[in-house]
């Protein structure tokens, strides 16, 4: 296959291509940054670039506008380590100016400046996409085929799938697939060392297909070399926006700026930083009512400052269809896959969506029950089973994303040990998907609260709590200024940090330092009544959900919540240099409930069932011998970082205490 070796870019309006058939060469639109600034003193007016192009080296670039001059230099300096490139300007006319491709430039996101003598004017930036040059013969059998490949020459070993079917490129990056186009895509699992270009924060790591399952299909995967062998992974559970419970404006003003501080501070050394929602970045029931949807979520998405692979939730479903694959289309079209794989560095990602959308009632107008069960389909579990064959090294760290947990919220036995129960439907059949593996991590959300769970030996789920805490509730204008999850964790994020096959974890409370990880509260000071938390109400409707806590302590007790627990980690509270004796508890959290359900009911309203104070058992109990002695509470996780109180006591209990 042969190409006439120039491209236009032209300002205002996309250019077609011309000659350029088989490339898929298009713009994505300009560069936020706006067309070139005519106030210069090159008198180049007229400009504007594409935020991508498809390019050979030698290609031939000719920039419609006007102003160019004989002699002028066109230089090239590649975003990513500041690489630079310079080529002298070969033709020009009234309202263009033609310069080739430079030999040896790689696919990366560039800015483009026009030199004369001592002046200069940055053009733009734009995403220019080195393209292989492959005829790719159809074979019997395959209707979709195509090339994977960086810098212009096939990747191999790339695994490639449609959701069903999966293969791997072969040495020249070529690949073939007997698709019967059931999903309506194509996409490849993101090879170590790689990524795929963004559309705002997504990567586009797949390719759509038409549902002509007779039709032969080229769809090429262009990859863009980077180190991510250290990297973070950013867990963001429950969005829930909705643009309700000045949902929008909490995020903006306290989950965007922290969550890009925690980006930015472990980029600065380079450490590449991806975030992985875990579902519900919307809430169907407002989809139509408040007009935001999966659609006006991806500017929010966007505002963050790394790519973001996204994962679904039950409440990214449309609530018009009474069947999970109709309900599920606009996800698809405006998201992509709901379920696929990537690698980053040496650990092998998964993200399947667990949840079957019923919505007994729904219909095109009607809102239906919203119903769903928690399984993962046959079908995702057969692609999965091949999707893992491709790791031939089962000590590959695995990390599996799904929206609703595997195992439920555990609950502890006579002698204080934790006992887990699968809650996932098939949650046997899809852990057995992963038996040959040593190291698996199943992070998932859904529940708003925190909790881990290691009954088998190799298999760890970590449940994270919502970034949105109590669906906004608590954060909201006039209610209580925090920012608290049904189980006493702030709302928050994971922080995963990999380098090679070397896993660390956290939990970040949003609104404090990393090491922030527990709360504790001196019992003789909480006591909730109608009067200090409710006046508005009483306190025999605050007595349910207050329990224990509606009457007056004088026992010394002193409770700690330890966000982040699991079995690895250490209690330790001394009173007077003795240390005290610490029992594991599974009780509600009274901060939540003074949070949440008192100031609704304060604001005349009963507190939604769903979102009240549940019990967690990552609670812990120490008795002082008197109420006002000085505890020193010393948490030493798993990793043996040590996060420390000295309580002074009595200890205050209100809404914004720490």
């Amino acid at each position: 296959m042969k190409y006439t070796r120039r491209h236009f870019i032209k300002l205002g309006s996309v250019t077609t291509l011309a000659g350029l058939g088989g490339l898929g060469f298009s713009f994505a639109g300009c560069q936020e940054d706006g067309p070139v600034d005519e106030n210069n003193n090159l008198g180049i007016r007229g400009v504007s670039i594409p935020s991508s192009l498809d390019v050979t080296a030698g290609t031939d670039i000719t920039l419609q506008g006007m102003g160019f001059q004989a002699g002028d230099t066109i230089e090239l300096m590649r975003s990513s380590d500041g690489t630079i490139f310079t080529v002298s300007v070969t033709a020009i006319t009234n309202n263009s100016a033609t310069f080739p491709m430079p030999d040896g430039i790689t696919t990366g996101t560039y800015s483009i400046k026009v030199i004369r003598g001592a002046d200069s004017l940055t053009l733009g930036r734009t995403l220019l996409n080195v393209v292989a040059d492959t005829d790719i013969p159809d074979v019997a059998g395959m209707t979709v085929k195509g090339i994977v490949y960086c810098d212009g020459k096939g990747v191999a070993g790339v695994v490639v799938s449609d959701g069903s079917e999966v293969t791997v490129t072969d040495s020249k990056g070529i690949y073939y697939l007997p698709s019967l186009k059931k999903t309506g895509f194509v996409f490849i699992s993101i090879p170590a060392n790689y990524e795929v270009a963004n559309q705002g924060n997504a990567p586009q790591f797949f390719k759509r297909v038409s549902n002509n399952t007779t039709a032969v299909e080229q769809k090429d995967f262009s990859l863009m070399k980077v180190s991510n062998e250290k990297h973070v992974v950013i867990p963001m559970a429950d969005w829930h926006l909705a643009n309700r419970n000045n949902d929008l404006e909490q995020f903006n003003s306290k989950v965007l700026p922290d969550v890009n501080a925690t980006i930015e501070q472990y980029a600065a050394d380079g450490t590449k930083v991806y975030v992985l929602t875990l579902g519900d970045m919307t809430w169907e029931l407002y989809w139509y009512s408040n007009g935001f949807g999966l659609n006006e979520y991806i500017p929010y998405m966007n505002k963050l400052k790394s790519p973001v692979f996204n994962l679904m939730g039950n409440h990214d479903n449309d609530p018009y269809y009474a069947n999970d694959w109709d309900a599920e289309e606009k996800y698809r079209d405006i998201i992509g896959p709901t379920y696929y794989s990537f690698n980053l560095g040496k650990i092998h990602y998964v993200v399947l969506d667990n949840v079957e959308y019923v919505n007994n009632g729904g219909t095109v107008g009607t809102i239906g029950d919203r119903s769903y069960r928690d399984t993962v389909h046959n079908d995702q579990i057969e692609w999965l089973k091949k999707d893992l064959a491709t790791v031939t090294d089962k000590n590959t760290p695995i990390v599996l994303a799904m929206h609703t947990p595997l195992y439920a919220n555990p609950s502890l036995g006579a002698a204080g040990t934790q006992v887990n129960k699968i809650d996932m439907t098939n949650g046997d059949t899809l852990t057995d998907c992963f038996q040959d593996f040593s190291t698996v991590h199943v992070l998932t959300g859904h529940t708003h609260i925190n909790y881990t769970v290691e009954e088998k030996a190799s298999i760890m789920e970590h449940n994270i709590a919502a970034i949105c805490a109590t669906w906004w509730w608590t954060g909201k204008n006039g209610y209580a200024g925090n920012h608290t999850c049904r189980d006493g964790s702030p709302g928050g994020y994971g922080i995963w940090k990999m380098n090679g096959r070397d896993i660390t974890w956290l939990y970040k409370s949003i609104g404090y330092q990393e090491n922030y990880q527990f709360r504790a509260y001196d019992l003789n000071a909480v006591h909730i009544t109608a009067a200090a938390f409710a006046p508005n109400s009483t306190d025999s409707a605050l007595a349910k959900f207050a329990g224990p806590y509606a009457a007056q302590h004088a026992s010394n007790e002193i409770l700690i919540n330890v966000w982040g627990y699991d079995s690895q980690w250490k209690i330790e509270v001394t009173e007077n240099g003795k240390s005290l004796a610490v029992s594991r508890v599974k009780v509600l959290d009274p901060l939540h409930i003074v949070s949440y359900e008192a100031l609704r009911l304060n604001a005349g309203a009963q507190p939604t069932d769903a979102f009240v104070s549940t019990e967690t058992a990552h609670m812990f109990s120490v008795t002082a011998s008197a109420p006002d002695t000085t505890l020193e509470i010393y948490i030493t996780d798993r990793f043996g970082n040590v996060y420390t109180e000295s309580m002074v006591r009595p200890k205050q209990f209100g809404l914004l205490m720490k």
